[in-house]
């Protein structure tokens, strides 16, 4: 399945000089959070295939309105085409008032909550995020740290692929790698702006 995962940055070349090549053959729109409701509705609307998305740290407007067209995974398995897709949204709390913002051991808790939904499906194949696990791809700055427990996850599920934004290509050279592999298996990658994959 080719699948195009966005994040952080709405892409000039997918929005503002939109050509229909670029995103040839594309399955599946998956965002990582923090862009813009009409970014995330023109192509849904342009690509003319399901979008999902999670929410990023700045996405709280989401709440009241989400974009049309498009349908949140925060907190859920779903399955399209027979890759078992896990949402979870939201960075490190820095932020008391932010709505998708959370402690270490709140996220640990999203985690615990879909044991059950896990073990139904049998595992996941591709876990989504906006934050990146801790250690891999994160900086050292709380907004920017990633989570322990997501660690944890990929040890226990073993998912082919885990797709997060959050990190920006702009922080520099040091701190931003497209492509890393965690030591339990998974391929860890850095969805900001665009890239397509064939999982």
């Amino acid at each position: 399945m080719k699948i195009l995962f966005i994040a952080d940055r709405e892409s000039k070349a997918l929005w503002d000089y939109y050509d229909k090549s670029r995103v040839k053959d594309v399955d599946l729109i998956i965002s990582c959070g923090d862009l813009k409701k009409e970014y995330l509705e023109f192509l849904v609307t342009m690509v003319g295939c399901p979008l999902l998305y999670v929410h990023g740290n700045h996405d709280d407007r989401f709440a009241k309105q989400p974009p049309e067209g498009c349908t949140c995974i925060d907190d859920k398995i779903v399955t399209v085409s027979g890759l078992r897709i896990l949402g979870l949204g939201g960075c490190r709390r820095y932020n008391p008032y932010a709505l998708y913002m959370y402690e270490e051991d709140e996220m640990a808790r999203r985690i615990q909550k879909l044991r059950r939904p896990l073990k139904k499906s049998g595992g996941f194949d591709l876990l989504v995020t906006h934050a990146p696990a801790r250690g891999h791809g994160d900086l050292e700055d709380l907004p920017h740290q990633g989570f322990e427990c997501f660690n944890t996850l990929l040890e226990t599920y073993h998912p082919s692929h885990m797709v997060y934004g959050h990190v920006h290509k702009e922080y520099g050279a040091t701190s931003f790698n497209r492509f890393l592999q965690h030591p339990g298996g998974t391929t860890l990658v850095n969805a900001w702006e665009y890239v397509i994959l064939d999982i």
